[in-house]
């Protein structure tokens, strides 16, 4: 006999791009996910508690979290200045009822914010009780040239961050080890991006057991652990038809249903 843990299996916005929200709850709906994360960026929806509000009122699905728009890709949503972007985030996550804003560390090139970044991150989570989980990140590489593109640091694990987002892909992309990763945060690991990664300088987001991280194995461990917080899938699919995406989700969430059990207590 197995127990799976109190832990949500959550759909993340960016798994269904270049759809948008409204489309990540429809399939989280069909497909039997228990929730959605919403990646902040320039579908209109995804910045509107209002709008949120109404799809969680029609599908009967929560929004677990909120990614901040912390990418390079979405510098100008909510403007150019860091903190706004993110307190954007934390007053969007506490209007929908999220629990945790995911956040990248700051650019190397952003110096004034990385100054200030982890004392920042905890006095917004002293002030709002929203759990800021800063992801973990990977080195820039280019020519056989690596460059050091965050500060204090891609690797969150020596980092006084009081919770941390794990992405699997992204350890894939940085060569780090996953397993030692979860083991080293312990109870700050507070999110998880499930994908997978060949290990090639891209990040990858494949569906979980197709690449090299040991997905199955790091679930399980999870499991063991009582971990309570979400499991989020994030896979990329921009380049599917809409068959090819929902078998590919469908097929996540079922890598994620039946790894993340541990044996039953006597």
């Amino acid at each position: 006999m197995s127990r799976i843990p109190d832990a949500k299996v959550v759909l993340s916005s960016a798994s269904v791009y270049p759809h948008g929200v409204a489309a990540t709850f429809d399939l989280a709906d069909r497909l039997g996910y228990d929730g959605v994360e919403v990646m902040v960026w320039n579908d209109p929806v995804s910045q509107e508690a209002g709008a949120l509000q109404r799809l969680i009122d029609h599908y009967q699905l929560p929004v677990v979290s909120i990614h901040a728009p912390t990418l390079l890709l979405t510098q100008r949503i909510w403007g150019t200045e860091p903190w706004d972007k993110v307190d954007n985030s934390v007053r969007v996550a506490r209007e929908v009822g999220a629990e945790t804003v995911v956040l990248h560390p700051p650019f190397r090139w952003q110096r004034d914010y990385a100054a200030e970044f982890v004392a920042g991150v905890a006095q917004r989570e002293e002030a709002t009780g929203i759990q800021l989980a800063v992801e973990n990140m990977f080195p820039w590489r280019a020519r056989q040239r690596e460059m050091q593109a965050y500060l204090p640091g891609w690797d969150p694990v020596d980092i006084d961050y009081a919770h941390v987002t794990l992405d699997l892909s992204h350890t894939a992309t940085a060569g780090s080890d996953a397993m030692a990763m979860q083991a080293a945060l312990g109870k700050r690991l507070a999110h998880v991006h499930l994908a997978d990664g060949s290990g090639s300088f891209k990040d990858e987001h494949l569906v979980p057991g197709r690449g090299g991280q040991p997905c199955a194995q790091f679930l399980e461990a999870l499991a063991a652990g009582g971990y309570d917080g979400s499991i989020v899938l994030e896979v990329g699919t921009r380049k599917l038809d809409d068959e090819e995406r929902e078998l590919d989700l469908a097929e996540a969430l079922a890598f994620a249903r039946l790894h993340f059990a541990a044996p039953a207590l006597p």
